[in-house]
């Protein structure tokens, strides 16, 4: 029964047009939020990604990186993660705040992050990405008491 319905050219209609719906709302609320910016190049639309587009795509990437990679470091230390970001990069620290999140570190104080996992690579591509390393140390701690 249920061949006889997916093989039905009006179900296929309706799934092909239920998508296309489904990703011009998806556009638009992209641009709604400006995450891209619809453009012509070359006689042809093109989608590009604004700057809080690319923040977006990089803390999902992190988020779909993480989920699959969450490993504990063999050694059994810790990385840590002390930050001192000036008042007016108040954005920055927000980013670096969430991005942390999502690589499994957890808060230890309010500008001290801890993380079991061996992430110590995608902790630095993010701080060289924001160009925050000067303001930035990692730790890799022993024991945490």
């Amino acid at each position: 029964m249920r061949n006889v319905v997916e093989e039905n050219p009006l179900v296929k209609a309706y799934r092909k047009r239920n998508n296309r719906y489904q990703f011009t709302r998806l556009i638009y609320w992209l641009k709604k939020n400006n995450y891209i910016k619809v453009k012509n190049l070359q006689g042809k639309g093109a989608m590009i990604l604004t700057k809080k587009g690319v923040h977006k795509a990089l803390k999902a990437s992190f988020k779909i990186e993480n989920a699959s990679k969450k490993k504990k470091r063999k050694d059994g230390k810790w990385i840590m993660v002390i930050f001192d970001i000036p008042k007016k990069n108040e954005k920055k620290r927000g980013i670096l705040r969430s991005v942390l999140q999502d690589l499994g570190y957890k808060m230890f104080q309010k500008s001290v992050w801890i993380s079991p996992y061996d992430v110590f690579e995608r902790t630095e591509k993010l701080l060289q990405f924001y160009s925050l390393d000067a303001f930035v140390r990692i730790l890799l701690v022993e024991e945490i008491k």
